[in-house]
């Protein structure tokens, strides 16, 4: 009999295929972590510091104590997959392996068959591709749409995290954020049909016709993703690339976190700020599942409202008109939830915003504890209730579940 039993647990655990690495927390990376050979345990404490949670890359030659000191200062990282998957290093810190950047869609049928390989010498482990951005050319893509490459990858690599890089224009004369939000759609979407969480890329520093962004354009970046429901999000990049460095010659301004030469840029001390408030917010992101996404604005919202947990965002008399992406979500535990983004991020808004709940009965998520409580009246002197949101910036709200329609039964039979 107990041989019987394990065979067929044997069986079972066969037939269950190998075991897929599954994200237990919200994604802060980086890209280009410290290009030096020094100090290194000071430059991994700099970047536990300042919030993250994943290190894509390594610094130094030696993969082994890379993976050692993630583990000391907390943080999960990617590693490159130099060699076959029975001998790749692995760890407590581990997460998985780089596999490619990019790719065109000739390359997915091996990317598949490195994947499983991964999946199957190394369980819980995963192999990470990420995608161009939908403003590659069809030729780069090897589809001839972008939503064809998405869809061609999910069903080929059937990844466990898709992952992309895309950074919007955001400069005077131009403005390429609609772009963005289309391709977090798309990533949306397709992710929520596979049952695997998405990640993306955003810049911080300036490159090509990039220009430096500010900390309000960063925010910005990164709460949009997270309302189209990303479950990770990381910095482009962390450290700069010197000028010796692949393609490093769009970046002569340098302007990362920190510089070529390892001094930290105002970037490092907004993305420290950003990044603790999304650690905050993470644990209950986690808990969060995707049921739309609505752009608004305070003069014409009514009818894009209907289906979120929003009834109205007004504008308030003096108050230029605002416009706002609005993110509602399912909660693992019943409840809804929703992420209202502040889309402008030049100025402050201040809409009077009107739930389809009672107010009392409408639990704000704390950016500086992570707690949920009843929501606060920014100016409590104004009819309605008001809320503030900085430039670019976002708040996370809970509320009960929908009301349900009572079941009509047939006469007789209630």
């Amino acid at each position: 009999m107990l041989a019987a039993l394990l065979l067929l647990g044997a069986a079972g655990a066969a037939a269950a295929g190998p075991v897929r690495f599954v994200q237990d927390r919200f994604v802060v990376g980086l890209w280009v972590p410290p290009a030096t050979q020094e100090n290194l345990d000071a430059r991994y404490r700099e970047i536990a510091e300042a919030n993250f949670t994943l290190v894509v890359g390594q610094s130094g030659t030696n993969t082994a104590a890379h993976l050692k000191r993630c583990k000391r200062f907390g943080l999960k990282t990617l590693i490159p997959a130099h060699g076959p998957a029975e001998k790749l290093p692995d760890g407590p810190a581990c997460w998985g392996y780089l596999l490619r950047d990019e790719p065109g869609a000739g390359a997915f049928a091996e990317l598949a068959r490195r994947a499983e390989e991964i999946r199957a010498r190394r369980p819980g482990r995963f192999g990470y591709v990420n995608l161009f951005p939908n403003y590659a050319p069809p030729g780069a893509l090897g589809t001839p749409t972008y939503e064809e490459h998405v869809a061609r990858f999910v069903r080929e690599v059937k990844p466990e995290v898709l992952s992309m890089d895309h950074y919007p224009l955001m400069r005077p004369e131009g403005d390429t954020r609609d772009q963005y939000c289309a391709n977090l759609e798309c990533f949306r979407r397709h992710s929520l049909a596979a049952g695997i969480p998405f990640w993306n890329y955003f810049y911080s520093m300036p490159f090509n016709d990039r220009l430096d962004p500010t900390e309000a354009q960063i925010r910005w970046q990164i709460f949009t993703a997270a309302a189209y429901g990303a479950r990770g999000v990381l910095y482009f990049c962390y450290w700069t690339p010197g000028q010796g460095a692949a393609g490093a010659g769009e970046f002569p301004k340098g302007g990362a976190l920190l510089t070529a030469e390892g001094r930290k840029t105002r970037h490092y001390e907004e993305a420290r700020r950003i990044n603790a408030e999304l650690k905050n917010l993470g644990p209950t992101l986690m808990q969060l599942t995707s049921t739309g996404v609505y752009r608004v604005t305070t003069e014409t919202n009514a009818p894009a409202l209907a289906g979120s947990p929003l009834r109205q965002l007004a504008r308030v008399g003096g108050d230029p008109a605002g416009h706002f992406i609005v993110g509602a979500f399912a909660h693992a535990d019943g409840r809804r939830a929703v992420l209202i983004v502040n889309h402008d991020y030049r100025y402050t808004a201040w809409p009077t915003v009107r739930f389809d709940a009672a107010a009392e009965d409408v639990w704000e998520v704390s950016k500086t504890t992570g707690r949920a409580a009843p929501v606060e009246d920014d100016s409590p002197e104004l009819k309605g209730l008001q809320l503030s949101f900085g430039a670019g910036d976002a708040r996370l709200f809970l509320l009960p579940p929908a009301e349900r329609t009572p079941l009509r039964l047939p006469r007789g039979r209630e």
